[in-house]
């Protein structure tokens, strides 16, 4: 393959590895079988990437048609026939995942800027001055955004706890 041709492929594969992800994601339920059958799909394209005049296309289909075809696989109908090794207890997220989905939705009624601003300061967690040179804007204003964003996120987690919402999230 030529170096132009390396290239466009790399480009490609940066642009849509994450929707290919989740089309195999969508289709099997298993992340782990996802990833396979994306990377099945990506050394497929790249033997083919002169020759196909819709790469994304022919991509999703050979994902589409990788996740089925692992799924058809002799070892993934066996069964383990002891059990030597004790079962071991997970621990349950899945409130970690509602508050999670909690703030957001909470994050998602904060001003614009504001919520670019909470998000580098909390979410990055750059400073001040970082999060100023990012937006351009002063320290100033983005200290004020920052607190004025607080107060918003504090509100919308409220009003949410007032309709129905579990538990508070203090939000530091």
């Amino acid at each position: 393959m030529k170096q132009i041709d390396e290239t466009e492929f790399a480009e490609f594969v940066v642009a849509r590895m994450d929707s290919l992800r989740g089309l195999a994601y969508l289709t099997c339920g298993n992340w782990q079988t996802a990833e396979d059958a994306v990377s099945t799909a990506l050394s497929k394209l790249y033997v083919r990437w002169t020759k196909t005049t819709n790469p994304y296309a022919y991509a999703s289909r050979i994902v589409i048609h990788a996740v089925i075809d692992e799924t058809r696989r002799p070892w993934r109908r066996e069964r383990v026939a002891s059990h030597v090794l004790p079962d071991l207890p997970v621990p349950d997220r899945a409130d970690s995942v509602d508050e999670k989905l909690r703030v957001r939705a909470a994050l998602m009624q904060v001003p614009r800027g504001q919520r670019a601003v909470l998000v580098l300061r909390y979410y990055e967690e750059l400073s001040v001055q970082e999060t100023a040179e990012i937006l351009g804007r002063s320290t100033g204003t983005v200290k004020s955004q920052t607190a004025r964003g607080l107060s918003a996120l504090r509100a919308a987690l409220a009003a949410q706890d007032k309709h129905g919402a579990k538990q508070k999230v203090s939000v530091r």
